[in-house]
Parts: C-alpha cells; sequence; structure tokens
C-alpha cells in the first residue's frame, strides 16, 4: 500500500505582509513516486506563520477520504502547536499558559479539524537545507504569493 505524504511550506514579503502556501502530496511506495498533486495560494496582507498552517490545512483538506499521512513541515510553529500545545490551548479556552488569546487561533482549529479527519504523523525538517521536496513546497509557496506582491 502507499504511503502518503505532505510537504508543506509558508512564505512572506514582509511579516506582515503578501504571503503564501505551498503543499507538495505524494503517494510513495518506497523511494518511487507514484503520483503528486501540487497545491498553492496566498493573501495580500498576512503572516509567515499563518501560510505555515494555512499550507498543513491545505493539504488535509485536499485528501477526499480519511487517510494515513504523514506531514513534513519545516516550521517548528506548526509542528509544536499540533503536537504539544493544542491540547493545552483547547482546555484553557484558546488562552495560553500567560492567559493570552492564541495567535491564529482560527487556523489552529482548522486545522485540528483537519487533521482529525486523518492518522496524521508530524515531521520536521531544517528549511533551506536541500530537502527537495521541502524546497518544491517552498518553490510552490512563493508561487502562491505572486498574485499579492
Amino acid at each position: 500500500m502507499p504511503e502518503l505524504f505532505a510537504f508543506t511550506d509558508g512564505a512572506c514579503s514582509g511579516n506582515p505582509g503578501p504571503g503564501g502556501w505551498g503543499a507538495l502530496l505524494q503517494a510513495k511506495d518506497g523511494d518511487t513516486v507514484l503520483k503528486e498533486r501540487e497545491l498553492k495560494g496566498g493573501e495580500a496582507a498576512t503572516t509567515n506563520n499563518r501560510m505555515e498552517l494555512l499550507a498543513a490545512i491545505g493539504a488535509l483538506e485536499a485528501l477526499e477520504r480519511p487517510s494515513r499521512i504523514t506531514v513534513v513541515t519545516d516550521s517548528a510553529y506548526v509542528k509544536g502547536g499540533i503536537t504539544a500545545w493544542l491540547h493545552s490551548w483547547k482546555r484553557n479556552g484558546w488562552k495560553t499558559m500567560a492567559k493570552k488569546p492564541v495567535k491564529n487561533e482560527d487556523l489552529w482549529r482548522r486545522l485540528d479539524e483537519a487533521a482529525a479527519r486523518h492518522d496524521v504523523t508530524w515531521e520536521w525538517v531544517k528549511g533551506h537545507a536541500g530537502h527537495p521536496e521541502n524546497e518544491r513546497a517552498d518553490a510552490l509557496a512563493r508561487e502562491g504569493m505572486k498574485p499579492f506582491k
């Protein structure tokens, strides 16, 4: 059975500023890519963190049925949020440990909902370090930003 991967990235020109997100979805059998799909989008006035979140959301929402998938991100914010902080935020009424509102709550809620439909493994990779699929996701994010620059 093929394994599913989503390589995601966000980009922003200024922070805040025009931004884009990209996701590369791949079905793989070992090292062989059986099928792939590219996704991208952007916004005129946003932040890098929002674009990183939208990349993961876009990848998970694009799946037509519940799936086992590995989401690979270069965002410590996304990986940390979804794997470590989200449960506490929800339990604390979407407040941080410092009792402040969680930034990007709307997108965290959307990511939580999208991830709940799937069996997701979250992996972090160092960005801009020559990881081929991460580099492609970065290029898609920059393409997604173009209409808004």
